[in-house]
Formats: C-alpha cells, sequence, structure tokens
C-alpha cells in the first residue's frame, strides 16, 4: 500500500493568497499599462473538487463574478488616485460579465491546462513529480491562460475603468475592434509578466501544502 495526499478544500485559496502577496506589484504596472487580479480562492478550490471542463468553466465563471467587488477595488484603487474626490467611481459590479467570463477562460488555461503539461511530463518518464515538474507545468498553464483571457482582460479593465464612454458589452467591444485586432491584447507582456509568475507561485505553492499537508489516503 502506498500514501497519497489530497489537498484540504482551503489549499487553493492558501495558494492564490500567497502568490498574490508576492506578484501585486506586477498587477499594479499590468493596469497602468491599459487602463486583474485575484486569483479567486473559489477557483482554486474548485480544482480540489473537480476534473471536468464544464464544472472548471462554470465555478470560474462563478468565482469571476463573485471577485468583481474586490477585482473593481483594486482597479479603482490603482488607478483612481490620479482622479480627483468627485471623478471617482462607485458601482463594485462594472464590468462583471467580462471579469466572469474572464475567470472562466483563466480557469480552464490554469488548472487543466496544468494538470495535461503535468501529465505529459510526468509520462515522459525524464522527470518524476517534484518542484521542477510542478514549475515547469504551471508556466506553461499561465501562459496559456494569459493568451486565452487576454482580450477579455483588456474590455474587462476598460469597463472597469469607464467613466461612463461605454454603454455596455457590445458597445465596448465595438470601440475597441475599430482599434485593430491587436488592441485586443494590449498589455500581453505585462499580462504575462504578472500571470505566468502568479499561475508558477500557485501550483507549488499548492502541491507543497498538498505535500506536507495534505489528507492522507492510503490505496
Amino acid at each position: 500500500m502506498t500514501d497519497k495526499r489530497m489537498s484540504r478544500w482551503y489549499f487553493g485559496g492558501l495558494a492564490s493568497c500567497g502568490a498574490a502577496c508576492c506578484t501585486h506589484p506586477l498587477d499594479l504596472i499590468k493596469v497602468k499599462k491599459y487602463t486583474n487580479t485575484r486569483a479567486s480562492t473559489v477557483r482554486l478550490w474548485s480544482y480540489s473538487v473537480t476534473d471536468t471542463l464544464i464544472s472548471l468553466m462554470l465555478l470560474g465563471f462563478t468565482g469571476g463574478f463573485i471577485g468583481t467587488p474586490a477585482d473593481m477595488v483594486n482597479v479603482r484603487m490603482q488607478n483612481d488616485v490620479k482622479l480627483p474626490p468627485e471623478l471617482r467611481r462607485k458601482k463594485l459590479f462594472s464590468g462583471a460579465t467580462m471579469a466572469s467570463s474572464r475567470g472562466a477562460l483563466v480557469t480552464v488555461g490554469q488548472l487543466a491546462c496544468y494538470d495535461q503539461a503535468k501529465q505529459l511530463v510526468l509520462s515522459s518518464g525524464f522527470m518524476g513529480d517534484n518542484i521542477l515538474t510542478h514549475f515547469l507545468s504551471s508556466f506553461i498553464a499561465g501562459g496559456c491562460a494569459t493568451f486565452l483571457c487576454q482580450p477579455l482582460d483588456v474590455m474587462k479593465t476598460r469597463l472597469m475603468n469607464s467613466k461612463g464612454e461605454y454603454s455596455g458589452v457590445i458597445h465596448c467591444l465595438r470601440v475597441t475592434a475599430k482599434e485593430g485586432p491587436m488592441a485586443f491584447y494590449k498589455g500581453l507582456v505585462p499580462a504575462g509578466i504578472r500571470l505566468i509568475p502568479h499561475t508558477v507561485l500557485t501550483f507549488i505553492f499548492l502541491e507543497q501544502l498538498r505535500n506536507n499537508f495534505g489528507i492522507i489516503v492510503i490505496s
């Protein structure tokens, strides 16, 4: 018999919070660049309890919606400091549609791609289940997540930072599209610089928590 360890339900939240503390300065640079952020505990909790693509998307969407007020506060605190008090905005759920949709894509990009990348690395036979494998797999997952969610991230930030120039999501989409296809990938490098390290740290923290403090399962 061999002993395996399972994640406790709160390990995802702890790992995500730890990664956010390390990468927040990079998030500030990203917001300044194309005037995100919290990887919702809800999304990382789902990593412990589900492994289906549809479930991950639904939980990511839910996590993105629940995290919209915190995301809004984060963007406003970083950007509204440049404005006089009377021009600072108050709506906490502005951009919730984009935040929720982005949450779904980030969840798929991070969690599903991490699992697939880890399985491929382990199946190669060249590397074992160690921190180097976790680093490589999470780096790949972070790149996938950045590319998948960047168009929605651009629109989300624009809607959250809007002073009323957009009548809704479709209007924001049309205005952004008029700037050309690359407008949806504006700030891609700063976004990758922020999200990839965040993803790497999140999964390294998560794997270490599971390996050292997880629930022992005898099989």
